[in-house]
């Protein structure tokens, strides 16, 4: 399996992504007390991190509201999903326990500001890729209902080779290839776009799914320097 991010490369030059391959799972059926804690901790201290700004000010907010704004997306409600994290976490409202690998990924976002999405490996078709939308495109909207909702020319997606895994760049998921307690092995993508440490989230993903989730994983970095890349996969 391949990623490719050469599409979309020369547009956004600062794009860094990391695809963690995770294998051999075997997801709690709910989410356990010490990640629960440790999610707790991970708010608070977002919290007191970014105490008094405004989204737009925080760092890893802003780097993504440029590149929605670059590939033509300007309604505030569509935005990355880093930044709907760090709004509810300001606000006090709890992340919501879906299980424990989407919440241990969920808490490196929390932590990093970065958007992290997951895909159940079994339920991907060929290889996979950050591209400009096309003509065909197919998205079923995981948060209504399956609802087709191809994604619109320009628009930057990622996709495998029969559907878009995710529209908007990181906005919301395709609900084909969701992980579920019953996914074995998946693949995680962190996504940095001229800020933050990727090398520490991603250090920091690969301890809490094993941890957690008892993963073992395999990481690859694609960039602009290197746009297309194998991935190490069971």
């Amino acid at each position: 399996m391949k990623l490719d991010i050469s599409d979309i490369a020369a547009d956004f030059p600062d794009f860094r992504v990391a695809a963690v391959v995770a294998r051999d799972l075997a997801i709690p059926a709910g989410r356990p007390a010490g990640l629960d804690a440790l999610i707790g901790d991970r708010e608070t201290t977002l919290r007191a991190r970014w105490a008094g700004m405004e989204l737009s000010q925080i760092p890893g907010v802003a780097a993504w509201r440029a590149a929605y704004r670059a590939f033509g997306i300007k309604k505030t409600s569509y935005r990355s999903s880093v930044e709907r994290l760090v709004k509810n976490a300001l606000a006090e409202r709890p992340l919501p326990a879906i299980n424990p690998f989407v919440d241990c990924y969920n808490a490196v976002s929390l932590a990093h500001v970065f958007p992290l999405g997951a895909d159940d490996l079994d339920k991907v078709t060929g290889d996979i890729a950050f591209r400009h939308a096309r003509d065909g495109d197919s998205f079923q909207d995981m948060a209504a209902d399956g609802r087709e909702d191809p994604p619109k020319p320009g628009e930057v997606v990622y996709a495998d080779g029969e559907k878009v895994l995710c529209r908007r760049w990181n906005w919301r998921q395709d609900q084909r290839s969701l992980v579920s307690a019953d996914t074995r092995r998946a693949v995680v993508t962190v996504q940095a776009n001229g800020w933050g440490d990727l090398e520490a989230a991603v250090a920091d993903l690969t301890d809490l799914l094993a941890r957690f989730c008892g993963a073992t994983t395999a990481v690859t970095v694609a960039s602009a320097a290197a746009p297309v890349v194998d991935l190490s996969q069971p």
